[in-house]
């Protein structure tokens, strides 16, 4: 027997800059959002582990987060058994789609699954939240709010089903250019995205439309990086202009980039604006997808 897992990407439907931490990265409040865009992860038992990937610009040593993740896990959980992956990528490579910290929560998923560790939940988000900012992100999925460096993580509950088009440039954006441009406008402890119990409570004016959970508002739809990014890769923002001109309620970037998606009321308008871009933008990536309510999904093939 194999166990398969599905591993999904993400948009920032808000990424919040507070201000810059002791440890050198910056303070953040962001809402992340599960679409279907998906890797599969396979996994079967070995004597140490293995890894194979059907896209040519994915390492294989252990710089790569799904051996990472592997390694961390048989240390905190002390088993010493191996495992074999494989890797089939579907989410773009580069993009800021969170497909690598995906993978990598689709392991610690998978290996507690073929070990049979049993490990708590708890011990699980910790290794997470160790391997990178949004990993802890994926084991739960849907709509989420992550603090600190988005390595917190408060799971809501969930926008209605929503048409997005994800527009992929030819290149990547380095995220620490990015942030090195970035100019802070706030700091911790000011005003913020804060949980109440019935959703998302938002005390700063241009969010104060904001309507999660359900609805298809997006009036809190906002990300502190876009001028930094705009700045230094002016591409971005026309084909976010483009994206509203051919429909869509609101259009980002998604985190540092180098993803730009818009959100669109119906399915019709994507297809739209894929024929109307899809001349103009010719070096791009397009895809429509929706969001979903839901992180890593597991089943079992077999062998």
């Amino acid at each position: 027997m194999r166990l398969v897992a599905r591993c999904p990407a993400k948009v920032n439907l808000s990424l919040r800059v507070l201000g810059k931490r002791p440890d050198g990265y910056h303070e953040l409040e962001t809402v992340f959002q599960a679409v279907d865009l998906w890797d599969r992860l396979d996994v079967e038992l070995a004597d140490d582990f293995e890894m194979s990937c059907d896209h040519p610009g994915i390492p294989l040593d252990d710089s790569n987060l799904v051996l990472r993740a592997a390694r961390r896990f048989r240390e905190t959980t002390g088993v010493d058994r191996g495992a074999s992956f494989r890797l089939r990528k579907g989410i773009p490579v580069g993009g800021g789609m969170g497909g690598g910290s995906s993978d990598a929560a689709g392991t610690l998923v998978l290996l507690d699954r073929l070990w049979g560790t049993g490990a708590p939940r708890e011990q699980i988000h910790a290794i997470a939240a160790g391997l990178g900012s949004d990993v802890a992100f994926f084991l739960t999925g849907g709509t989420a709010l992550g603090r600190g460096r988005g390595e917190r993580i408060e799971p809501l509950e969930g926008i209605e089903e929503t048409p997005l088009l994800l527009g992929f440039p030819p290149f990547g954006i380095p995220t620490a250019e990015v942030y090195r441009r970035v100019r802070v406008p706030g700091a911790p402890g000011g005003d913020s995205v804060r949980l109440t119990p019935s959703g998302i409570d938002v005390s700063v004016a241009r969010f104060s439309t904001l309507k999660l959970p359900g609805g298809k508002d997006f009036g809190f739809v906002t990300n502190d990086l876009e001028r930094a990014v705009f700045e230094g890769w002016p591409e971005l923002q026309a084909f976010r202009d483009s994206l509203m001109k051919a429909g869509a309620r609101k259009a980002l970037v998604s985190g540092s980039g180098s993803t730009v998606f818009g959100i669109f009321p119906e399915s019709d308008l994507v297809d739209r604006a894929v024929s109307i871009l899809g001349s103009v933008f010719a070096t791009w990536e397009l895809r429509p997808c929706r969001t979903i309510g839901e992180g890593i999904r597991v089943r079992s093939e077999a062998g």
